[in-house]
């Protein structure tokens, strides 16, 4: 976890602020971290903080909750990660298991505030691990359904594949492993279906 301290340490730094829209936490891996200052702009309707770290796991994530999320006092929590896990070794149970101890630091720390996992994305430099990938995201999928709300699924998975079943590159960068501008809108407007889905109807 030690590569991490900078970009953590950054992170504990952020302002903590607080208006009168729904205070909505971005927490997560370099898809959140490489949207930047953007993602706090793209929607209105809420105050985004994006608390995205690169090249972060579900496991550091976890690991790393209790210094960083808790003093922005959220509303609701959006979490994306997972890849990195697998794409580290990790077999798909255990990152359910971590996503379960992150589960676990969100309670004890800011409550049962309703938290999004939004699922592994289906990254082209990644394909030999898509059983995993899907499994991973088949498995969070069911634990949430279970335990249902707060806790909400949001599946970026599929809406990300062409009509083959294979996913399109034109929603990635060259590398193969990020999103590229068509991707990141594709995700600003799922993003704020799901907002919609969540936050309560305005009066």
């Amino acid at each position: 976890m030690q590569w991490y301290q900078d970009d953590i340490r950054r992170l504990e730094q952020k302002p903590a602020t607080k208006s009168e829209r729904p205070k909505v936490v971005f927490y997560g891996s370099s898809t959140f971290t490489r949207w930047g200052e953007e993602l706090e702009r793209c929607f209105p309707q809420i105050e985004a903080v994006n608390l995205g770290f690169g090249g972060s796991t579900l496991a550091a994530c976890a690991w790393f909750f209790d210094r960083v999320v808790p003093r922005q006092q959220p509303d609701y929590l959006f979490v994306y990660a997972g890849d990195n896990d697998l794409g580290d070794g990790r077999n798909p149970e255990e990152v359910v298991l971590f996503f379960e101890q992150l589960l676990a630091r969100v309670q004890a720390t800011v409550g049962k505030i309703p938290v999004c996992f939004i699922s592994i994305k289906p990254s082209l430099a990644r394909q030999h691990l898509r059983g995993n990938i899907e499994y991973a995201n088949y498995c969070i999928e069911q634990l949430i359904s279970r335990q249902g709300a707060p806790l909400y699924y949001l599946d970026l998975y599929h809406q990300m594949l062409d009509e083959r079943g294979q996913p399109q590159p034109a929603l990635f960068d060259p590398d193969g492993l990020h999103l590229s501008p068509q991707g990141y809108a594709l995700w600003q407007r799922e993003i704020g279906e799901q907002l919609g889905r969540m936050l309560p109807a305005q009066t």
